[in-house]
C-alpha cells in the first residue's frame, strides 16, 4: 500500500532536490582532530546526505539547493559534489572577499571515536555563504514548476544556521506543495547552531512553522521533543530505549496536532560504544499505523555520522518507487546501518548490498 501520491517522473526533472549547507569535512581517520597532521577531505551535510544517497546509492535524478563562496574551497566542494553525482545547477555562487570576513566556506572536523571515546564534530561554518542564504534568492517556481521536482528535502540544520534560513525553509516548502512535490523535513536538533539565534523557543517556534508544510516528518525520539516541544519522557521512557509503545504515544500526540502528516519516521539508536550500537527504526502511517524494521542490536559502527540521513534517503527511495511503508522503512534502515560501516558522512553502499542486507543477507566475504 502507497501512502504517497508522487508526482511521475516523466513530469520531472529531477526526483530529489535537497535545501542545505555543504561542508568541507577534515577527518583525521584513526586519530584526534588535536594531534592530526594531516586529514581527509570529504563534503557532507545533514541535507545534501540524503540527495547524495538517493543519486549514488539508489540512482535517482537529484540536485542540492546550497551557496559557497566563490574560490578554490569551494570550487573543490562542488567537485566532491559532482563525484557524488548530484546536480550543482542550483548552486549560489557569492563573490569571495579574500580572506572570508563578509562570506566563507563552512568547515567541519570530525573524529569518529572509538569504544568508550565518543564521536567529535567541531564545526567552523560562521558567516558561511550557505547560511546568508534569504527569501527571494532562489527561483523556487522554476525548480518545482518549470523543471519539476518529485521530492523536495530540507532539515533543522539548515534552518538553525542563521535568522533567515528558517524563512527560507517555509519560503521553499510553500513553492514545493504548490507545484505538488513531496516535502520531507528532519528535525535533527542542534542546540549549538540554536544557540545563537534564540535557543529552544526559537528551534520550536521556526521547526512548528516549518511541519505545518511537511508532508514526512523524520527525526529521532530527541528531536520530537527539542525541535517541537512534545514531551516523548512523560511517562518514564528511557529516551536511549525508545519502544513502540511510546512512539506510539508520540505519534498519537503529533498527528493529533499535525493531521495532515503522511508519514512520521525515527531512527531507534542505542549507544553501547561509539563502535558499537543498536540500531533500528520505526515508521507511522496512517493507513499502515506504525511499522519496525529490523532492530540490529551490537551493530558494529565505523562512522556514525551520516547514519540518519542514510535512513532518511533510503525511505524516500521506497516511497518514491511505490513500496509499501514497511519495505520502504526496512530499506531505510538498512541503508543506514550500511553507511556507518564506511568513513565519511556521505554512503558508499549500493542498492545491491541494501537490498541484500534487506533480505537479510550477512557479513560473510562476496567472491
Amino acid at each position: 500500500m502507497t501512502v504517497l501520491p508522487v508526482r511521475p517522473a516523466s513530469e520531472c526533472a529531477f526526483d530529489a532536490v535537497a535545501l542545505g549547507e555543504v561542508m568541507l569535512r577534515l577527518d583525521p581517520g584513526e586519530g584526534r582532530v588535536r594531534t592530526a597532521r594531516r586529514f581527509d577531505v570529504r563534503e557532507g551535510g545533514g541535507e545534501y546526505n540524503v540527495a547524495r544517497g538517493l543519486r549514488r546509492c539508489f540512482g535517482l535524478r537529484t540536485a542540492v539547493v546550497t551557496a559557497l563562496a566563490d574560490n578554490d574551497v569551494g570550487r573543490l566542494v562542488e567537485d566532491l559534489v559532482l563525484t557524488g553525482g548530484v546536480d550543482t545547477s542550483w548552486i549560489r555562487w557569492v563573490p569571495y572577499d579574500g580572506i572570508g570576513r563578509t562570506v566563507r566556506n563552512g568547515l567541519n572536523f570530525t573524529e569518529r571515536g572509538f569504544g568508550v571515546r565518543g564521536a567529535l564534530g567541531i564545526s567552523d561554518r560562521g558567516h558561511t555563504a550557505t547560511s546568508q542564504l534569504r527569501p527571494g534568492d532562489i527561483d523556487w517556481d522554476r525548480l518545482f514548476g518549470d523543471l519539476g521536482v518529485r521530492w523536495f528535502h530540507t532539515g533543522g540544520i539548515f534552518a538553525g544556521l542563521s535568522e533567515s534560513t528558517g524563512d527560507v525553509v517555509v519560503e521553499a516548502a510553500e513553492a514545493a506543495r504548490r507545484h505538488g512535490t513531496v516535502v520531507s523535513y528532519d528535525l535533527n536538533y542542534r542546540p549549538s547552531l540554536w544557540a545563537g539565534v534564540g535557543g529552544p523557543d526559537r528551534a520550536r517556534e521556526v521547526n512548528r512553522e516549518v511541519v505545518r508544510l511537511v508532508d514526512v516528518l523524520i527525526g529521532n525520539e530527541e528531536d520530537f521533543t527539542a525541535a517541537l516541544g512534545y514531551p516523548v519522557d512523560d511517562a518514564g521512557v528511557d529516551l536511549d530505549e525508545l519502544d513502540v509503545d511510546a512512539f506510539g504515544r508520540m505519534i498519537t500526540t503529533v498527528v493529533s496536532d499535525l493531521p495532515h502528516l503522511a508519514v512520521v519516521a525515527t531512527t531507534l539508536r542505542t549507544v553501547r560504544s561509539a563502535s558499537t550500537n543498536d540500531w533500528g527504526a520505526l515508521a507511522w502511517s496512517a493507513p499502515t499505523g506504525i511499522v519496525r524494521a529490523t532492530q540490529r542490536d551490537g551493530l558494529d559502527v565505523l562512522d556514525r555520522v551520516g547514519g540518519g540521513d542514510s535512513f532518511a534517503s533510503g525511505l524516500a527511495y521506497g516511497l518514491l518507487t511505490g513500496l509499501d511503508l514497511a519495505t520502504a522503512v526496512e530499506y531505510g534502515a538498512a541503508h543506514g546501518a550500511l553507511a556507518m560501516t564506511t568513513p565519511g558522512d556521505v554512503s558508499m553502499a549500493s542498492l545491491a548490498e541494501v537490498e541484500a542486507l534487506v533480505r537479510g543477507g550477512g557479513a560473510r566475504v562476496q567472491r
